[in-house]
């Protein structure tokens, strides 16, 4: 998956699972999800061309979280 600023390729970021190009995936399994983890995944969403993901935690017990972010990059 490639990141992007002011429209240039600035680098790659390995994400959990891309789907389709179309949805991030981001997989956990701690005690619950944190700010961290969130922000993980808006900057993965903020850098590329993906509008829309999910942070997923399979830990004691599990959660979801859906995050969106329009960007110009698509």
């Amino acid at each position: 998956m490639h990141g992007y600023y002011k429209g240039k390729v600035v680098g790659e970021s390995i994400a959990d699972l891309v789907v389709n190009d179309k949805m991030i995936l981001e997989l956990k399994a701690s005690k619950e999800l944190y700010e961290e983890h969130e922000c993980q995944l808006v900057n993965y969403l903020k850098a590329t061309h993906v509008e829309l993901g999910l942070l997923l935690n399979f830990g004691e017990h599990p959660q979801v979280r859906r995050k969106i972010c329009k960007n110009k990059n698509k």
